[in-house]
């Protein structure tokens, strides 16, 4: 006697919903997300995200092949490693500048810096017949017989084998299936903002920013900088890749038409939230010009370029934002109802961190209600093992990015000082630097 098909509900269409969507449809697993955006077009908004090698590890697996190699074409290099230097732009230790060349498509070893509209659009291509827009979800119900039913605030509901909370921090789905689950608010406050590579700006960018990720250690405050730089022009990506993404039913045209966006630096300035103006928090989003008196203000004496980066940037890219992270969570009873990404361990977007654990979780969840739907395993066995390992490596991430954020924010002169001294130390001495960091 066969094994009964799975049904799996998705509900939250973001990027991690949106992988375990397409690698459950590769497998031939039946599967519904439900998004409350009304269209695809809703998000169009964002910035580059960093893919390391395990959400590159997960979008092989879950994309159809072609997707991939449209996803590694229409990003950007993100460069070798990483500089950690002062506020005058002298390096403390440089990491990962050396070595071999990597393959951008070999997803163990390959770095992407992927817009995250054109993302969005990737993971939606070819599920037209799985998304469902306009879905708020407001509640589920279990029955006797094994399923799970959602209910949407239209009105309608849709009843599935497996219901997956992939609703960012604030999940609806997670709040009832675990009321007690808290997010801590942490004392940070961040601004972030892109510099548009114009041949303007590429002719005074130091050279450092143009290569690649940077962190800058000031003696208070902390900026990170990245480039967004695509490796290839979309018209030369259609004349490659054109027909293989037509035989998928897609229009090449409508994948790539928001890969046109310029080329950019991203930055993100973060400071410990006390330290700011009362007025700050509440008009920054509102008022440029505050943003810009702020900035200038807290980075007197940097490096006249890294002021530059900061002050001049493009007013309507300007993006505040506050800290939080989830509290951790004890494994529970498994059911038919689990989680992944942001839903259960929401953290900081310090390192990019985030995003990269949704789709290690959304990779990891398809694995694992594919066996159990091809009679490999029984569904609470396979969701047990998931929800182990997720809630293992997902906290353990929390925790590092709170550690990161915390360091980035202290206003304690010794720790900062003591920092610098220990990168600059790991920087001039390599066995140290090779012991500490790893290959560089």
């Amino acid at each position: 006697m066969s094994p009964r098909r799975l049904d799996v509900a998705v509900i939250g269409g973001g990027i991690g919903g949106l992988c375990l969507a397409q690698g459950l449809k590769r497998a031939g697993v039946r599967v519904t997300v439900y998004e409350r955006d009304r269209t695809a077009d809703s998000r169009l908004q964002g910035f580059r995200l960093n893919i390391e090698p395990t959400g590159s590890i997960a979008l092989h697996a879950c994309l159809p092949p072609v997707l991939w190699e449209l996803l590694v074409a229409t990003a950007g290099d993100p460069g070798p490693g990483i500089g950690f230097l002062d506020e005058r732009l002298r390096p403390l230790i440089l990491i990962g500048q050396d070595g071999p060349d990597r393959d951008p498509l070999d997803p163990t070893v390959s770095e992407h810096a992927v817009s995250r509209v054109t993302l969005r659009k990737l993971l939606l291509a070819g599920l037209d017949d799985v998304v469902r827009f306009g879905k708020e979800f407001t509640g589920f119900a279990r029955a006797g017989d094994g399923t799970v039913t959602a209910k949407f605030a239209d009105g309608t509901t849709a009843t599935a084998d497996v219901l997956v909370a992939a609703d960012g921090a604030n999940s609806r789905v997670w709040a009832q299936l675990h009321p007690a689950a808290g997010h801590t608010a942490l004392p940070a406050a961040a601004v972030a903002g892109k510099l548009f590579l114009t041949e303007e700006n590429r002719r005074w960018l130091p050279e450092r920013v143009l290569a690649g990720k940077n962190v800058i250690w000031p003696h208070r405050d902390f900026l990170f900088t990245a480039i967004f730089r695509r490796r290839e022009d979309p018209a030369a990506i259609i004349a490659r890749l054109g027909d293989r993404i037509r035989v998928l039913g897609l229009d090449p045209e409508h994948l790539l038409a928001d890969s046109r966006d310029d080329d950019y630096v991203l930055w993100a300035f973060i400071t410990h939230r006390d330290s700011l103006p009362a007025s700050f928090t509440s008009k920054a989003q509102d008022d440029p010009a505050l943003v810009r008196e702020l900035l200038a203000e807290r980075t007197a004496g940097w490096h006249p370029d890294l002021r530059r980066i900061v002050t001049t940037s493009t007013p309507d890219t300007l993006y505040q934002t506050g800290f939080s992270a989830a509290e951790p969570l004890d494994q529970w009873e498994t059911g038919n109802v689990t989680g992944l990404g942001d839903a259960v361990h929401h953290m900081p977007p310090v390192g990019g961190l985030g995003g990269n654990t949704a789709l290690r979780d959304a990779h990891r969840l398809c694995a694992a209600l594919t066996a159990a739907d091809h009679g490999e395993e029984s569904l609470p066995q396979a969701l047990r093992a998931y929800e182990a390992d997720m809630l293992r490596y997902g906290f353990e991430t929390v925790r590092e990015v709170v550690r990161n954020t915390e360091g980035a924010i202290t206003r304690s002169a010794l720790k900062r000082s003591t920092a610098r001294w220990f990168f600059r130390t790991c920087g001039a001495v390599p066995l140290l630097g090779r012991a500490v960091f790893g290959e560089r």
